[in-house]
């Protein structure tokens, strides 16, 4: 079973918070300390999730929060930080008061994963990005050419074995007496169907009663 959901959905309020919204949740925690969230829109008379309330709080109204752009040395710290914890940005951002997991990850994969690219760093290895050797890329231009003249090799011997089976429809048929006779393509030759015609010249036919 899944996680039981934090509140009823019914009936919330949705999208950007008010001042009057942030000023009652901000007034019912440093009266009352935080409580579960789960009971704190219902005790700060909010129509707010208790997952909203938590968020709005941690991210944007809880005293100790340091506001401003991250520095040049707070960047070198997430980078040595990263290059040792990786993508745990809870245990990254508990290294630097008054900054939110939050707001760690989004500075990396807006500018610092773009600034390691700049400076010829894997961002998820923090080593060197190697580059592609001259022979590895002819060895690889000589392979897809060859994988390409098979393909095209196979794609004509396919064609010619299907033209040649849909010409080839001649066959012998034995009778009972051991002699056989060939049945021709009919495409092979127009003219011998003109023989036929001087039949009649030839034999009489008789007409029945």
């Amino acid at each position: 079973m899944g996680r039981q959901p934090c509140c009823d959905k019914i009936g919330l309020k949705r999208g950007p918070w008010t001042l009057d919204e942030d000023q009652k949740l901000v007034n019912f925690i440093l009266n009352n300390g935080i409580q579960c969230w789960r009971l704190v829109p219902k005790l700060a008379g909010l129509k707010r999730c208790g997952k909203s309330c938590r968020l709005r709080w941690t991210n944007y109204l809880r005293p100790d929060l340091k506001r401003g752009d991250i520095s040049e040395a707070e960047e070198d710290q997430i980078i040595e930080l990263h290059a040792r914890l990786g993508n745990r940005w809870s245990k990254i951002a508990s290294y630097f008061p008054g900054r939110t997991d939050n707001e760690i990850k989004n500075h990396w994969n807006t500018r610092i994963k773009k600034k390691l690219k700049l400076l010829g760093l894997d961002p998820v290895t923090h080593n060197p990005i190697a580059e592609p050797r001259a022979d590895d890329v002819v060895q690889e231009k000589s392979s897809n050419l060859n994988t390409k003249n098979s393909v095209d090799g196979l794609e004509m011997k396919a064609q010619v074995t299907n033209h040649s089976s849909s010409c080839s429809t001649s066959f012998s048929v034995d009778d009972t007496e051991g002699s056989s006779f060939a049945w021709a393509d009919p495409f092979d030759g127009v003219s011998s169907w003109e023989s036929f015609f001087h039949l009649e010249d030839i034999f009489s036919f008789g007409t029945y009663p």
